[in-house]
């Protein structure tokens, strides 16, 4: 078992020549790089700190040009938290039109099938050949990342296909639940 560190897993993420998947479950996220623009989501603010969100938008374009894009299956828990819709509108909605391709589960209208609820947690699968495992305090905050060992790359290669075919396109999903929108929200 190899663990890594937030400087280690970006250094393994970056090896991806084809093609990044991630499979995200939770809630809710403790993320440092998110510095403080959730908070200001929660009071208020009209849009994310651009200082900090365009470098890594930056980064999607460049992968997206390269052929090498990232695509991401993204659980929307039932109800909506309101992680989750920061994260859809001061996120998702910047990053697709940056070229990462995302799709979502919304668990008030689909349950998960049995293949998907064996995989324990999130995780990344590298080029379809390597699976890192992503570990979280119950908070959400970033403890570690685990490669795993080859002999589990089949089922989770299987998890994320599924998870893309039962995924529905982020900004279609998005604009279909404008009762998610943050507008919405601040006015029931």
């Amino acid at each position: 078992m190899t663990l890594l560190d937030l400087s280690q897993l970006r250094q393994v993420l970056e090896t991806t020549t084809d093609d990044l998947f991630r499979w995200e479950t939770l809630p809710a996220y403790e993320v440092a790089s998110d510095g403080s623009d959730y908070r200001r989501y929660l009071d208020g603010a009209d849009a994310p700190t651009l200082e900090r969100k365009q470098p890594w938008l930056d980064t999607l374009r460049e992968w997206a040009d390269q052929g090498r894009p990232r695509r991401r299956v993204r659980i929307i828990h039932d109800p909506i938290t309101d992680y989750e819709r920061y994260a859809c509108e001061w996120g998702y909605a910047l990053n697709s039109q940056a070229g990462e391709i995302i799709r979502v589960i919304d668990l008030a209208h689909t349950s998960l099938p049995r293949e998907l609820t064996r995989i324990a947690g999130d995780f990344w699968l590298i080029d379809g050949r390597e699976v890192v495992a992503m570990h979280y305090q119950p908070d959400g905050q970033f403890r570690a990342a685990e490669v795993l060992d080859p002999d589990q790359v089949a089922e989770h290669r299987s998890g994320a296909r599924i998870s893309w075919e039962l995924g529905i396109d982020f900004a279609t999903w998005w604009n279909g639940h404008p009762q998610h929108h943050r507008s919405a929200h601040r006015a029931a």
